[in-house]
């Protein structure tokens, strides 16, 4: 097995005994099901080959313009995951770019959904884009994503409003430094999450928790995570960007 397939292989492993804790302290009959995205920004495409040859699928990128460089150089049923900040003047080259694109991770306004709504429609009638709010949990200016306050209306709108998008969860990168959610992000994404799922009318569980990266997926899969993005454990320290 080759390193980053090894480096996979832990981190999977890693995930899977978070899975069993909370499943035991809840006493689940079974482990709810967890996404490892690895994320790959600034990585060179040979990197994520290695992992696609690992049997790894789901791939996460932070910039428009790698994502759709990347794109036609991995095979088509690669997994992309957008999951940087998208200024409205890139989405129709994200989408136009990366047509496979399997979730966009980070809509934080109403403006941003209804721009991505209004591209995808024309581009892709056929199917609708899977999509997350991104939600500032930590309540910080230099932060992205909507307000905790505002999850419910946002959430509303694009289930009722937006026919070309599919909410499937909420998103959170957590504490101001980085290093992980702290245990009010967690709250606050599980209280997002009731509220999102009462004002779509779903049952809360089939929106999905994207939270926790390298420095705190393990505790995040305990704490009800249902997607992890993980980077410098699998790939390595991440460079500059290019």
């Amino acid at each position: 097995m080759s390193p980053i397939g090894e480096s996979i292989a832990e981190v999977q492993a890693a995930v899977s005994r978070a899975q069993l804790a909370r499943a035991e302290a809840l006493k689940l009959a079974e482990p709810t099901p967890v996404r490892l995205v690895a994320v790959s920004k600034t990585k060179p495409v040979e990197m994520l080959k290695e992992a696609y040859d690992a049997g790894h699928r789901h791939f996460g990128e932070n910039y428009v313009q790698e994502l759709v460089d990347k794109t036609p150089l991995m095979p088509e049923d690669t997994q992309w995951h957008f999951i940087g900040h998208l200024q409205s003047n890139k989405v129709a080259m994200l989408l136009k770019g990366c047509p496979t694109l399997s979730c966009l991770e980070t809509i934080d306004s109403e403006k941003l959904a209804r721009a991505v709504d209004k591209s995808w429609s024309s581009l892709y009638p056929e199917r609708k884009l899977r999509v997350m709010i991104q939600v500032n949990t930590s309540s910080e200016d230099t932060k992205n994503g909507v307000e905790a306050s505002e999850v419910a209306e946002l959430a509303r709108t694009i289930a009722t409003e937006l026919t070309g998008l599919e909410l499937v969860g909420l998103m959170t990168i957590g504490a101001p430094d980085y290093s992980g959610c702290r245990t009010e992000d967690f709250e606050s994404l599980h209280k997002c999450r009731a509220e999102a799922a009462a004002a779509t009318g779903v049952d809360p569980m089939t929106l999905e928790l994207s939270m926790g990266m390298s420095a705190d997926f393990e505790n995040a899969v305990r704490e009800g995570s249902t997607s992890v993005r993980v980077g410098s454990s699998i790939f390595g320290a991440r460079g500059p960007k290019a």
